[in-house]
């Protein structure tokens, strides 16, 4: 016989994942031309979540205020009608959260509660389900909410009062209200538990400060605290070679990649920055310069901006090993996608600048990070070119939203409609490319990975290009935007179809507004805004302090 019988070879893990990569990065490379409208909400839409493992039920929150699921998994009717609706706020929403092993939804809103759904408990009713419990815990509106990666029963809630509150409702926890309390001065505006080190979590507040913190050092007896949680600080304060001052952008929200070991910050009136885990300086900026093929945008032409609303960025890297994307929403009504290379080269690409050199004049608009004005200047990689910007809305996007294992990005805004974006004109549900599952005989259950030809929802259509341009100011459209504001253009749902019968004036009304905020208020200037010493005292002139610049010591700090 001949000798080349024998057991069949299989390819190894590791050249199904690099195969597995190639094949979703080649899937990425022209976007995600197509789209699809996802209608239920009656106003703004504010909140995304996917579920947690395979991401099978997308939560969606707004000012109507309902939570709407919709489910993935149902094909045309998961997409083109919510599964179920979610009731019990009396305020605009503003973050949603699904616990662990999505057991839980959590919901925040600017009612100052929390809601928790028990997702196993709901049934096919077509009336909006209530919440099994409701926390009123906070004295300001809940900014964000972030669940324990491991457990149920744990979360985290930042709120406009300045406090993050650790609840903890598992059976037999003896942590007080005053124990699971941080109270600082600032009302904070994000937080987020680290992916894999579930003792440490981030935060962000509205002074521009963004800690690392230990759930150990944060909460707990007094005797037990110190430095009020704080392991790591990042430097957020930016200075031009023209300027005489600090500034310091106000973060609207921070988000980890999967793997933790970075960190993004999307400020207000300055660019969505990129962080290493344990380094305090950032390692990128992203910014709308360019176009995608690497030509400069038109003069005249609005790109990436966020000067009016709070923003939701996110990573992602569909069923891959990291996240090399991230997301953001901008206010010239697009989003974008910027890939983000590897740390370690954007750390070596990053600028040192001596305060010689700096103050020569030799890089009058260059933007460089620094904690004194007496220290060198960290100037972070620029990038420019983003590796899409995507259409399909008609006014502001506030968050943009990748699905943890298929090239799906969900984006929400200003409108009530949700959309979904796809790079092939269906939209892959189910079948994988690669997967270590596809060439082997066990049962693994392997993550599956999207395949343009799968079994696929409602077909996307091709999203125009084009955006909606921002009306000149008028005086019919001021006049507009002030009947709006004044009457209010959001009106609660009773039932399910309502949204159906709203007249499109009850959205072209809030269009007018937010297009009087972007004229007002749009392309702010943080030079001109947000002077450091207007906010607080430096620290020191040294740079930060932490205890090692190392993933390991941080995570034996969280161990």
């Amino acid at each position: 016989m001949p000798s080349c019988l024998g057991p069949i070879a299989y390819p190894s893990p590791s050249l199904l994942r690099l195969a597995r990569t190639a094949a979703i990065s080649s899937l990425m490379e022209d976007g995600f031309p197509y789209s699809k409208r996802l209608r239920g909400h009656t106003s703004c839409v504010n909140a995304l979540a996917f579920s947690s493992g395979g991401g099978r039920w997308l939560a969606s929150g707004g000012d109507d205020p309902y939570i709407l699921l919709w489910d993935l998994h149902q094909g045309e009717t998961g997409l083109n009608v919510p599964s179920v609706r979610l009731r019990g706020h009396r305020a605009n929403i503003f973050s949603v959260a699904f616990s662990a092993t999505s057991q839980y939804l959590y919901s925040g809103a600017t009612d100052n509660t929390i809601l928790r759904f028990d997702l196993g408990r709901l049934s096919s009713s077509p009336n909006p389900r209530k919440p099994e419990m409701s926390i009123d815990r906070h004295l300001g509106s809940i900014r964000d909410l972030s669940c324990h990666p491991e457990q149920d029963e744990v979360s985290l809630s930042a709120s406009g009062d300045g406090r993050i509150i650790l609840h903890d409702y598992r059976a037999g926890s003896s942590l007080s209200a005053a124990q699971g309390t941080l109270q600082e001065q600032a009302e904070f505006s994000g937080v987020r538990y680290h992916p894999t080190m579930p003792h440490i979590f981030a935060t962000s507040n509205v002074l521009g400060e963004i800690c690392l913190r230990d759930t150990r050092m944060a909460f707990g007896p007094l005797s037990q605290r110190k430095q009020n949680g704080i392991v790591h600080r990042y430097v957020t304060t930016i200075v031009k070679s023209t300027s005489l001052h600090l500034y310091v952008p106000e973060v609207s929200s921070i988000a980890f990649d999967s793997t933790g070991t970075k960190l993004a910050a999307t400020f207000l009136n300055y660019r969505p920055t990129i962080y290493a885990l344990s380094d305090p300086y950032p390692v990128a900026t992203c910014n709308g310069s360019r176009l995608p093929d690497g030509s400069r945008v038109p003069e005249g032409e609005r790109t990436y901006s966020n000067s009016c609303t709070m923003k939701h960025g996110s990573f992602g890297g569909p069923a891959m090993d990291t996240d090399p994307y991230y997301c953001a929403g901008s206010d010239d009504f697009r989003t974008y996608m910027w890939k983000i290379p590897e740390t370690s080269l954007l750390q070596t690409e990053r600028q040192v600048i001596s305060l010689d050199d700096w103050i020569s004049g030799v890089h009058p608009d260059t933007v460089g990070f620094a904690t004194s004005m007496s220290e060198p200047r960290r100037v972070p990689v620029e990038l420019s070119v983003p590796l899409c910007r995507l259409g399909g809305h008609a006014s502001i996007v506030n968050t943009a939203l990748m699905h943890p294992t298929l090239p799906i990005l969900a984006t929400a805004g200003i409108e009530r409609t949700v959309v979904l974006h796809s790079p092939t004109p269906s939209c892959p549900i189910t079948t994988p490319i690669y997967s270590e599952t596809s060439h082997s005989h066990t049962s693994s259950s392997a993550t599956p990975v999207a395949n343009p030809s799968s079994r696929h929802a409602d077909g996307f259509a091709r999203t125009p290009t084009a955006v909606r341009a921002l009306p000149p100011a008028t005086d019919a459209a001021r006049t507009r935007a002030i009947r709006a504001m004044v009457s209010g253009t959001v009106t609660a749902a009773d039932d399910a179809d309502s949204s159906e019968d709203l007249d499109d004036d009850e959205e072209s009304s809030t269009l007018a507004l937010f297009d009087e905020i972007l004229r007002q208020e749009g392309n702010g200037d943080v030079f001109t805004l947000r002077r450091a010493a207007h906010l607080f005292a430096p620290d020191s002139d040294s740079e930060p302090e932490a205890d090692d610049d190392s993933d390991d010591n941080i995570g034996a700090t969280a161990r």
